[in-house]
């Protein structure tokens, strides 16, 4: 099918991951909190628990939105350790991230935890952004297309077209992830326009039109302008390239420049 980009926001989110302390989030913040983001572009930062309430309080009447990076799909209960959707928009996250391919490699994450949790996201008014993705041996044994296809369907399982609509779903081929190996402009494209069919089938053209995909992997300022021109993709989902505030606020440039 072909989209329509005019008809979608461009996200630039950045992934933490299990780093930085206070004292550094704080400093990260300070220094973005005047970046400019341009009318149609979003800036998504996703920092660990312990400093989501101290990024929103820093990012607070600025363009910068804070999400989390995971969550469970139960509202409470005797689930040690564990974060759930209430807390999460109790203090005003806005995003979280579902079903990275870390979570699902450690942490025992299926695709049936995954649609769980993007149905909770959606009760609570939280953003999901759900991450699919294949691995290497998958990809040279041409697995690529039916695996994100299982993928993306199990996770917008149950969901009405708006919301599916009011999802954001990041494709970011696991060995390219940390790896300084980033899909070819092309290939990445293929696999996020295929994303959108799949969109189609299970929802509609419609929302497979005005649905936000995400590459990852890998992502910084050498390739971004290159990703951001093709057709399909509507933004980024950045680990260490969004751990320095500079670098960061190149990579919004990038979405400014797309907008």
């Amino acid at each position: 099918m072909r989209s329509d980009f005019s008809l979608r926001n461009v996200v630039i989110a950045g992934n933490w991951k299990m780093n930085k302390t206070k004292a550094e989030t704080e400093a990260f913040f300070d220094a973005v909190k005047e970046v400019e983001v341009k009318a149609g572009v979003e800036a998504i930062v996703c920092v660990p628990f312990p400093y989501l309430i101290t990024a929103k309080r820093l990012t607070e009447n600025t363009a910068v939105q804070i999400g989390a990076q995971t969550m469970h799909f139960e509202k409470n209960g005797a689930f040690t350790g564990e974060v759930s959707p209430v807390m999460l928009q109790d203090i005003g996250v806005t995003h979280v991230i579902i079903g990275h391919s870390e979570r699902r490699e450690y942490f025992n994450e299926t695709d049936e935890t995954v649609n769980k949790k993007v149905l909770a996201a959606h009760e609570h008014g939280l953003t999901p952004i759900v991450c699919v993705g294949e691995t290497l041996e998958q990809r040279e044994n041409n697995e690529t297309l039916s695996h994100i296809e299982q993928q993306v369907s199990y996770a917008l399982a149950g969901l009405s077209a708006e919301q599916v609509k009011q999802t954001i779903i990041a494709y970011e081929p696991i060995w390219a992830i940390g790896t300084g190996k980033t899909a070819s402009s092309e290939d990445a494209n293929e696999v996020c326009a295929h994303i959108r069919s799949v969109v189609s089938k299970v929802a509609s053209s419609e929302a497979a039109n005005e649905i936000t995909i995400l590459y990852g992997g890998s992502v910084n300022m050498k390739n971004i302008d290159e990703l951001l021109a093709t057709s399909d993709i509507d933004g980024a989902l950045i680990g260490g390239a969004s751990l320095e505030a500079d670098s960061y606020k190149k990579l919004i440039e990038a979405g400014n420049r797309r907008k």
